[in-house]
């Protein structure tokens, strides 16, 4: 069995969810190395968060947006956490409930997404930041 990681580092993007799929799959050149295998992307932040969806119509990111947005509200009176501004503990909160890592199958050297399929960057603070993953991948 083979396993390869790497790091990469995303750019600041904006508040909204962003696909990354060739980000993440550009990342590691070694992928198409492998016949069968699995990849796991990590993220190391806890206001950022990861998912599959949608890879076609950006009005499917603009409405995850759109109904987190409205699911875990700013500005609730009862957060005790909001040291860095109103979006700070509502960006923990979605990031908890979308996760902080994708899995995805490897097949014939490349990552094996359905065909309306891609990986998000689920941005829920106003100004995050870059964002470090850890992609790793493992099989044969």
């Amino acid at each position: 069995m083979k396993i390869v990681q790497q790091m990469l580092q995303l750019r600041e993007r904006r508040r909204g969810f962003h696909l990354i799929t060739s980000e993440v799959a550009n990342a590691l050149p070694q992928l198409h190395e492998f016949k069968t295998g699995i990849c796991q992307v990590f993220i190391q932040h806890t206001s950022a968060s990861l998912t599959i969806n949608e890879n076609a119509d950006p009005t499917v990111r603009q409405d995850f947006e759109m109904y987190f947005s409205k699911a875990v509200p700013e500005n609730d009176p009862d957060y005790l956490h909001d040291d860095e501004g109103p979006d700070d503990m509502p960006a923990h909160l979605k990031a908890a409930m979308l996760g902080s890592s994708v899995t995805i199958p490897i097949r014939n050297g490349r990552l094996a997404l359905g065909m309306w399929q891609g990986i998000y960057l689920c941005e829920h603070r106003n100004h995050g930041g870059n964002r470090m993953l850890i992609i790793t991948a493992w099989g044969e």
